[in-house]
């Protein structure tokens, strides 16, 4: 009976195809762990922002990106002629609007979007009477950057008969040029505090670090899971002659 031993011996192939793999996996896995890192150090700005004092939006103010989430508080006079109606908002299972006016800036010709909240169709006229006033007012609320969704359609020209024109989603960039107006980089969602009535349950997103902390277990995995198949290949059993089976 021939007893038999396992001998390491590295072959090239696998070896280049293990140096290659091996620490890119790892590379990838630290890069999700920096990524990880950077979204805990995001989540904890965007709430110390939350709990700051509202900043009032009169003279200079910082960038948009500084700005969000942060609370703020406005005075101005609705545009009320400007408003637009994004379709297709929900709340509680029903479908209705949100309702988007412009707010002309106390004493200056910079104009705030303000999402006024979700209102239902039968609501549309009263929600317009009502910033039909002209009159000098204070909305607070917190700074978000509308953006566009993953697939973004060419919006369709709004119908004449269409008061306030009804858009499927709202974009800086669109409403400027529809509007005309020289808008602020940024909407404010209205605080629920403020009158008029509206439905302003608004999501307060949260970012969470796992996504990227389970990326950053499968590439460890993958990495590992290489250089085992890479010594697996590598050893090889031989009998007492040293001839290799």
């Amino acid at each position: 009976m021939t007893s038999s031993t396992r001998q390491f011996r590295a072959q090239a192939i696998p070896t280049v195809i293990m140096v290659i793999l091996a620490p890119l996996f790892f590379g990838l896995g630290i890069w999700q762990l920096d990524r990880a890192e950077q979204k805990r150090n995001q989540g904890a700005s965007l709430e110390l922002r939350r709990k700051q004092p509202p900043l009032s939006l009169t003279g200079p103010h910082p960038d948009a990106e500084q700005l969000l989430f942060r609370r703020v508080e406005a005075q101005g006079r609705y545009l009320s002629d400007k408003s637009v109606l994004i379709e297709n908002r929900k709340h509680r299972g029903k479908t209705g609007f949100h309702l988007i006016t412009p707010l002309q800036l106390l004493d200056s010709n910079t104009v705030l979007l303000v999402n006024r909240g979700w209102i239902t169709h039968d609501q549309i006229d009263q929600a317009l009477a009502e910033v039909d006033k002209g009159e000098t007012l204070t909305i607070s609320g917190e700074v978000r950057i509308p953006q566009p969704p993953a697939i973004e359609l060419k919006q369709q020209a709004t119908a004449k008969t269409d008061t306030p024109p009804r858009w499927p989603f709202l974009t800086l960039d669109h409403f400027s040029d529809w509007s005309g107006l020289e808008i602020l980089p940024f909407i404010v969602l209205q605080s629920a505090q403020d009158e008029h009535g509206f439905v302003r349950q608004w999501p307060h997103p949260r970012v969470s670090d796992m996504m990227h902390i389970g990326y950053a277990i499968q590439w460890f995995a993958f990495a590992i899971i290489t250089l085992l198949i890479w010594l697996r290949l590598s050893l090889h059993k031989r009998d007492e002659s040293g001839v290799a089976l």
